[in-house]
């Protein structure tokens, strides 16, 4: 059976290389105890010794170096932690694979990948099996046929699921001002509350001076209210009392800050830690038919739309105490509302 290790040109070369060294490290340690018997050619075998180190150590520094930080990069973009860094890589093996590198890197910018992390953003039943307009009808015809009754309450949580439907469903792929995404919380919050009663209740901070420059913010479409569902089923449905959900929004001159929190069951230190590596990566596995996806969309597969569309510096990052609560903060570049370009930093 032929030698795994011999498949790969890497090992063949530090083989090889190895192999050499050796031989030429038994041939100079013989040529020098022959050198010391007779006592002549010392100065020549100390430049071999100093010939041979400084082969060594060119080798190590332009060769064996570079191809120890290409192959953890390689490492790290195989495990999900990095993308960009693959493409960034000082020393490649050869031409060939620099544009190889090259088409990965321009796959990886098309319109193809985003429109896979889309799928991050759409309930796969109402995706693929409702019709969105017969929706809206029926909906619409519902919540005329209560009105008549005198149901005002049914009404309300008729016209608050038809428009938080229809936010969901319709062109998915924009960018949105956080005034919509807000507004679609706040259906979102609408609809919950007649399940949970006072129960629930959710608050909004941010700095009322620079209201309308904050909330035209751009974001991705389905931002937040995923976030927000995690913490009502996963944080709140099981605790006992009252259960409070508060969305703080932040600004800097070139980032857009929200962090979600809520006095929920929280979660343990392990699971948080399964939570972080997956929010540290960026996966590329977009939708999972598991309890992950369960009540919604994950937030690990928001934090990778965030990451896949604007960088890895960008993304979700989450704190939990058990019996305390769960705060998520979600970092987005700020994005102007006329061009969706960041502000300069």
């Amino acid at each position: 059976m032929k030698n795994k290790s011999t498949r790969y040109l890497s090992n063949r070369v530090f083989w090889m290389f190895a192999v050499l060294l050796s031989v030429l490290l038994i041939a100079l340690v013989l040529f020098t105890v022959i050198a010391v018997r007779e006592g002549r050619h010392l100065l020549f075998v100390t430049g071999g010794y100093l010939l041979l180190g400084l082969a060594a150590y060119v080798f190590y520094r332009w060769i064996y170096q570079p191809y120890l930080e290409s192959a953890k990069v390689l490492q790290l973009f195989l495990t999900g932690y990095t993308i960009h860094a693959l493409f960034d890589q000082r020393v490649l093996l050869s031409p060939e694979i620099e544009e190889i590198t090259k088409k990965v890197q321009e796959i990886m910018n098309t319109d193809k990948l985003v429109n896979a992390t889309k799928k991050q953003a759409q309930y796969l039943a109402l995706q693929n099996q409702i019709n969105p307009h017969f929706l809206y009808n029926t909906l619409e015809g519902i919540r005329g046929e209560t009105l008549n009754a005198g149901l005002e309450n049914v009404s309300k949580m008729t016209e608050a699921l038809a428009t938080f439907f229809r936010y969901t469903i319709s062109n998915v792929e924009n960018l949105v001002t956080l005034e919509d995404e807000l507004t679609n919380v706040n259906n979102y919050y609408i609809i919950q509350r007649y399940r949970f009663g006072e129960r629930l209740s959710l608050s909004v901070e941010y700095d009322a001076e620079n209201e309308t420059e904050i909330m035209s913010c751009k974001l991705p479409k389905l931002t937040l209210q995923p976030i927000v569902e995690n913490a009502i089923y996963h944080g709140i449905e099981r605790k006992i009392g009252n259960g409070k959900v508060r969305i703080k929004i932040e600004t800097t001159a070139s980032r857009l800050i929200i962090t979600i929190s809520d006095n929920g069951i929280g979660m343990t230190e392990e699971r948080l830690r399964e939570i972080d590596d997956k929010l540290s990566r960026t996966m590329l596995d977009y939708i999972k038919p598991d309890s992950e996806t369960h009540g919604g969309i994950a937030v690990v597969n928001v934090n990778n739309r965030i990451k896949l569309l604007f960088g890895e510096e960008y993304g979700i990052c989450m704190y939990s105490t058990l019996n305390v609560g769960t705060d998520v903060e979600i970092t987005l570049p700020r994005m102007k509302e006329d061009t969706g370009k960041s502000y300069e930093k």
